[in-house]
C-alpha cells in the first residue's frame, strides 16, 4: 500500500511539508544525553574513588564523543522541505541545518521529473531544484506523480 503524502488543500492551492524522520527530538535526546553522562561521569569517579583513577578520564572523553554526537544529530534533526502552490506561483523551501533557502517561480513554467530514484523540479531562473531528500524511492515516486498531476490540474488561482 502506498503511503499518503500530507497535502494541505486550501482555496488558493496547496501546500506540503517534508520533514526527516526522527524517533526522538533533539530536546528528547539532550535529556538522554545528559542521563547518560551523568551516569558515566558516576562510574567514572566512583572507580577514581577506589584507586582506578584512569578510568575518569577515559569517561569523560566518552562524554565528549557522546556530545558531538548529539550537536551532530540535533543540527540536521529539523531539515525540512515545504512545498506551496497559491495564486499561480509554486514556492519551495528548504531547511537544511541552520540554513534556509526559497525558491520561488511560476507554477505554469514549474515541470517534474523523476530520474531514477531522485524528483527534480525544473523551471524558472534557477534551473533544477531536487525535492524528496527525506523520502524513501516510493516516496519520491509518489511525490513526483502527486506533484506533477496537481501542477498540471491547478493553476494555483483562487476558485471562483
Amino acid at each position: 500500500m502506498a503511503r499518503e503524502l500530507p497535502f494541505r488543500d486550501g482555496k488558493a492551492g496547496f501546500s506540503l511539508i517534508l520533514k526527516r524522520n526522527c524517533s526522538i527530538s533533539p530536546a528528547g535526546l539532550a535529556g538522554v544525553f545528559l542521563a547518560l553522562a551523568a551516569v558515566t561521569l558516576g562510574i567514572g569517579a566512583a572507580f577514581a574513588l577506589v584507586g582506578a583513577w584512569l578510568v575518569l578520564p577515559f569517561a569523560g572523553l566518552e562524554v565528549m564523543l557522546l556530545g558531538a554526537a548529539y550537536l551532530l544529530y540535533a543540527r540536521r534533526a529539523a531539515d525540512y522541505e515545504r512545498i506551496e502552490l497559491e495564486a499561480g506561483r509554486l514556492t519551495v523551501e528548504v531547511a537544511q541545518a541552520e540554513k534556509v533557502t526559497r525558491y520561488e517561480m511560476d507554477a505554469r513554467m514549474a515541470r517534474v521529473c523523476l530520474e531514477g530514484s531522485r524528483v527534480w523540479l525544473r523551471g524558472g531562473a534557477r534551473g533544477q531544484l531536487e525535492l524528496g531528500r527525506h523520502l524513501n524511492a516510493r516516496g519520491r515516486e509518489i511525490l513526483a506523480g502527486e506533484l506533477a498531476r496537481r501542477l498540471q490540474t491547478r493553476s494555483g488561482e483562487p476558485e471562483r
